[in-house]
């Protein structure tokens, strides 16, 4: 069966066309010692059924999450962590997973909390490097000791808490829910063919706009669409600018991180914060107001 093809990233209007990289790239430089392609999946098993060739796992659970507090790691574990796959300050990180990328732009989001630079994403992740038939295998590189340095943790500009997001709101800046319309709606306190979980109440943050994450991907390439229709999406059908300071969030902040993704560096927009605790926190808050249509 013929893969759909992808427009050329260079020509689709990006305001940061190097963050991302094709997959034709990535096959053209699996032997590059700079690089280090970083899988981060939903399902925490997939790498270990099949990867491509030198890429190393990080688990958004196990490798990113705090097990006591929720929270992302701290500076020392997860640098730890980066330098035990051999990433080192002048490493070129290229995250891609399943999903569409739900978890790579998180995974790409947490490593920006910790001042990283120059990170990339591969283009249509998992999904698309196997329809185009590309290789996968089952064994698992190890390299060397890394010497990356990462900076102490600095949120600032990038993630939200519940009482800046109630500021937020009583300012009534744009708020952004990117969850499936029957979430949004209350329908259900977790996506279509989830368990039906994570909150007490189902709804959304009062005055929140639904775009889900998923319109930003092209369904038939999983490719992100071009900077013209994104545009389309979030300015032009929501009123959204690149001025604006927008706040995201889903349930758990993977989705909305993969929203931050997209007005970020795809569109441009100067002021976008990832709500991480999203619903499950606002949800399960007491006195926290929320809407149903």
């Amino acid at each position: 069966m013929a893969v759909a093809p992808a427009g050329r990233i260079e020509e689709r209007g990006y305001a940061h066309p190097d963050v991302l990289v094709s997959t034709d790239w990535v096959a053209e430089h699996l032997d590059d010692p700079r690089l280090r392609l970083v899988e981060s999946n939903e399902d925490l098993l997939l790498y270990e059924t099949g990867h491509v060739s030198g890429a190393v796992k990080v688990d958004w659970v196990g490798d990113l999450n705090d097990p006591l507090i929720r929270d992302y790691v701290g500076r020392e574990r997860l640098q730890q962590l980066l330098r035990s796959m051999g990433i080192s300050d002048d490493t070129t990180i290229i995250f891609y997973g399943d999903k569409n990328n739900w978890w790579a732009t998180y995974a790409f989001w947490v490593l920006r909390l910790f001042g990283v630079e120059g990170m990339k994403v591969m283009d249509g992740g998992r999904a698309r490097w196997e329809e185009e038939g590309r290789e996968l295998v089952i064994e698992v590189p190890t390299y060397p000791e890394g010497d990356i340095t990462l900076k102490e943790g600095d949120e600032a500009g990038i993630r939200a808490f519940r009482s800046e997001v109630s500021l937020h709101v009583e300012a009534g800046m744009p708020l952004i829910d990117v969850r499936s319309p029957e979430e949004f709606r209350g329908e259900r306190l977790h996506m279509p063919e989830y368990p039906n979980e994570g909150a007490l109440r189902g709804g959304h943050i009062p005055g929140a706009l639904s775009i889900p994450w998923g319109r930003a991907v092209d369904p038939d390439t999983h490719t992100f669409l071009p900077a013209k229709e994104l545009s389309a999406i979030y300015e032009e059908e929501h009123g959204l600018r690149p001025d604006h300071e927008v706040t995201a969030y889903c349930r758990i902040g993977e989705r909305s991180s993969h929203t931050w993704f997209v007005l970020t560096y795809l569109l441009g927009f100067d002021r976008v914060r990832n709500y991480d605790g999203s619903w499950t926190e606002w949800g399960n808050s007491v006195r926290a107001a929320i809407q149903r249509p």
